[in-house]
């Protein structure tokens, strides 16, 4: 498909212009864009998603716009297209096109966003539009931080699915002479070309654990048969994610047969359907499967500045920095100003709030309260002085703090205060006194470490 370019010259006796000029505000978002439309979303900006040859596509400066108009009027793909087919002023904010000028397709919004997403700058649309906000001075250097879950409408998948989904998206995407090879690794009389799950008798223990050492096995005669082969893409990808399965999920025991492990993985794969997706929790009695969509925003423009997803397992504070970038130069000594960041507690992590005090940036990101366990006192009913590298207890006894390990540090109060405190927190004796962060967390307002 080729690039399409917007008509250079309209029809006075059909443009919208003459009919909107007078009836659309020029302040409103329609008038912003006739007028801008052109600098913001010149055809030439996405050159690079169309070939040389072939049909020419909708011009995408015309469909840049419909994509901005859509998400400001919150409206479905079909919709969008509807309106901009029959309201002039759709037509009128793509550059003052003329009355009968030809819709299009839902599709093309589809088509047009995977195309962005393929290329190397997929939020170049957004860029444009901060761009022009930033040069207006519309937004500031104060930063909100939230995050929100993003539910996915894949199956989790138990072990056994995994697995044969695994063997079978691998026997799937396989040249034909590979696949015979790999097909020869076959024993249990499995075919692999069915979802569903072998028949057996599922109350039998027996049962299952042959049923899982035997898919196991063929799963790593695979993984064996491909060792060292010189794999496309496609395969190169099967293949590793079965590896990523099976070492998940299946351990060999001593006796040699694989069984499935006790517990569950780190950043565990839930679905072959869609491997990124991942177990996460919002809070601790909240769990979801999917993304975790993060936001950033100017709170006084309300102005959105950065956004980005994540696997749902992922940390809020893990992508802070990122998102904060344009407000965190790469040098302490940047000026200061008057930048502020803004989040829940999820986001209250010692690095980030280490990386914003280094750069002068306030914190007024909450941070959780020290834990308590019941019969114990928690950290927070302890003095810690780093500049003097002393803890004082409860009862008043302040010790140096002894260092072990690097940063880990450890406190020798424990016997001293066995007569004068009833009781003790374990910290007390075995725990982290201070460490790397312990200044930032203590300087957040309300916050004692």
């Amino acid at each position: 498909m080729t690039l399409g370019r917007v008509p250079s010259q309209g029809d006075l006796l059909r443009s919208t212009v003459e009919f909107c000029a007078g009836r659309v505000a020029e302040d409103s978002i329609y008038g912003v864009l006739h007028r801008e439309c052109g600098l913001l979303f010149p055809d030439e900006m996405f050159v690079d998603l169309f070939t040389d040859v072939g049909r020419r596509s909708v011009p995408p400066s015309i469909v840049a716009v419909v994509m901005v108009l859509q998400r400001i009027e919150g409206l479905s793909d079909r919709e969008a297209v509807e309106r901009f087919a029959f309201d002039a002023r759709w037509k009128y904010a793509a550059g003052g096109l003329d009355f009968d000028y030809p819709g299009f397709v839902h599709t093309v919004l589809v088509d047009m966003r995977a195309r962005l997403a393929r290329s190397d700058r997929p939020n170049r649309i957004f860029d444009a539009v901060l761009d022009v906000a930033r040069r207006a001075g519309l937004v500031g250097r104060k930063r909100v931080l939230d995050s929100t879950p993003l539910y996915d409408a894949v199956a989790t998948m138990d072990t056994i699915t995994l697995v044969r989904s695994a063997i079978r998206g691998l026997l799937t995407v396989a040249d034909t002479g590979l696949a015979g090879a790999l097909r020869a690794q076959v024993s249990s009389g499995d075919d692999y070309a069915s979802a569903a799950k072998p028949v057996i008798d599922w109350d039998d223990a027996a049962a299952r654990e042959q049923l899982v050492d035997s898919r196991a096995r063929e799963g790593m005669a695979m993984l064996a048969t491909l060792d060292g082969l010189e794999l496309d893409e496609a395969t190169g990808k099967a293949a590793q994610l079965l590896a990523t399965v099976l070492g998940q999920d299946i351990t060999e025991d001593d006796d040699g047969i694989f069984r499935i492990v006790r517990g569950t993985a780190a950043d565990r794969v839930i679905s072959t359907v869609d491997p990124e997706t991942r177990h996460g929790h919002k809070t601790s009695a909240h769990g979801f499967d999917g993304y975790k969509a993060h936001i950033v925003v100017d709170p006084d423009s309300e102005i959105i500045t950065a956004t980005t997803v994540t696997p749902g397992n992922a940390g809020d504070a893990d992508t802070a920095e990122d998102l904060l970038a344009d407000i965190l130069p790469a040098e302490a000594e940047a000026e200061a100003g008057d930048a502020a960041v803004f989040g829940d507690a999820a986001y209250g992590a010692g690095e980030l709030l280490k990386r914003l005090d280094d750069n002068r940036i306030a914190n007024l990101i909450k941070v959780q309260p020290s834990p308590s366990i019941k019969g114990h006192f928690s950290k927070d009913r302890f003095t810690v002085n780093l500049d003097r590298q002393t803890v004082t207890c409860p009862a008043g006894v302040t010790t140096p703090i002894q260092t072990r390990s690097g940063p880990t540090h450890r406190c020798r109060l424990f016997r001293r205060c066995l007569h004068r405190v009833r009781v003790a927190h374990p910290v007390h004796e075995r725990g982290r006194w201070a460490h790397d962060h312990h200044r930032s967390l203590r300087e957040i307002p309300g916050h004692r470490p």
